[in-house]
């Protein structure tokens, strides 16, 4: 126990969501319990993770966890652990509820140069007919931006995944490679906006981001016969050449490195499998799922492309595996499964109530 790595989870503290401040203490190394000093209350070390006031072993958690986030069936959970299906389903629950705080604590409020994004589609089959997967990843560091679960493949499910691109992009230079749905264009043009304010009452005006380029690989198949058709609707080609170059994302303008994170998610996923008969029950868990998985792809898987080459000596090296976190700046280690599930997000600063009525007198 170190409550020098904790913080104080009581929203009414002073010092709440602060690490270092010399406010938390032990109180109970047997229950693994601390006490702040400011507000008098006391917590638990799994305050806010998925693993607080679990009434089995938390290792089993974390074997559950691991086992789902790498493809295997609830069943074959089930048969092996001895564990009812509705306890791992609600275990799955709450790793994807708390991934998906993980992912915009971490991610989702980054300032992030992505220089190339590139989004798609995946097409889930369910009880009920189909549910339509959105999901981008920047092409440089291989990390996941997010996703978004939709029964349709319209212009709010798009509109949506570019929300979330625009969330983590500063406003530099980007390319942006899609297929050749026609609502990306629309969306990207919106979502790439920022207000122009000139002291006027009334909505300013939106300015167009510069250095926005937008591009759209079209397949078509006829006859048998695959057609690949590469169009630059927004930008120009040395600039679109440029930021392919910059960001190691091939020669030619293309979608294969989303469609790479698509065969990820469709190997550990059952019901992501083309002419799969494991059909997906719920919208709910099919987000959640996809939340477990690409968190830990972003923080707990190394990739091989992102791997470095350290010299030790002249005739001797060693390669160092990085994460798509790790290539991005997000993290400076690979997480574990367990690190994962015990990340504690802190809660907002502490704002001081305003004072109302006539201020204190002061003594002369």
């Amino acid at each position: 126990m170190n409550p020098h790595e904790q913080f104080c989870p009581n929203e009414a503290c002073e010092a709440r969501g602060k690490i270092g401040e010399g406010n938390i203490w032990c109180h109970s190394r047997k229950d693994h319990r601390y006490k702040c000093k400011l507000c008098g209350k006391t917590f638990t070390a799994t305050a806010g993770t998925p693993l607080y006031r679990l009434k089995t072993s938390h290792e089993l958690f974390v074997i559950v966890v691991t086992l789902l986030a790498f493809g295997c069936p609830v069943q074959a959970i089930v048969m092996a652990l001895g564990l009812d299906a509705r306890t791992v389903r609600t275990w799955w629950a709450k790793a994807g509820g708390h991934c998906e705080e993980v992912h915009e604590h971490l991610v989702g409020k980054a300032q992030l140069n992505l220089g190339h994004v590139q989004a798609d589609e995946i097409k889930v089959k369910t009880r009920g007919g189909t549910i339509w997967m959105a999901m981008a990843m920047m092409v440089s560091t291989r990390l996941w931006l997010g996703g978004v679960v939709s029964p349709k493949r319209d212009k709010h499910l798009i509109r949506a995944l570019t929300d979330k691109i625009r969330q983590v992009a500063l406003c530099r230079a980007v390319l942006l490679a899609v297929d050749g749905l026609s609502s990306y264009v629309d969306a990207f043009r919106k979502a790439f906006r920022s207000p122009l304010p000139t002291g006027k009452v009334g909505r300013p005006r939106l300015i167009a981001w510069p250095g926005i380029h937008i591009v759209q690989v079209i397949k078509q198949r006829r006859g048998g016969v695959l057609t690949i058709q590469r169009c630059i609707v927004q930008g120009t080609q040395d600039a679109v050449e440029r930021l392919l170059a910059h960001s190691h994302g091939g020669t030619v303008i293309n979608t294969a490195y989303i469609e790479r994170l698509n065969a990820t998610f469709r190997q550990r996923l059952a019901c992501l499998t083309r002419r799969t008969r494991h059909l997906a029950h719920r919208q709910t868990t099919l987000h959640h799922s996809m939340m477990i998985l690409g968190t830990v792809y972003n923080f707990c898987t190394p990739h091989h492309s992102l791997r470095l080459l350290l010299w030790i000596t002249s005739q001797r090296k060693r390669w160092v595996q990085r994460t798509p976190a790790m290539a991005a700046g997000l993290t400076d280690h690979c997480w574990t499964i367990t690190e994962l599930m015990t990340f504690r997000i802190p809660p907002p600063p502490f704002v001081p109530p305003k004072r109302r009525g006539r201020p204190p007198k002061v003594a002369s």
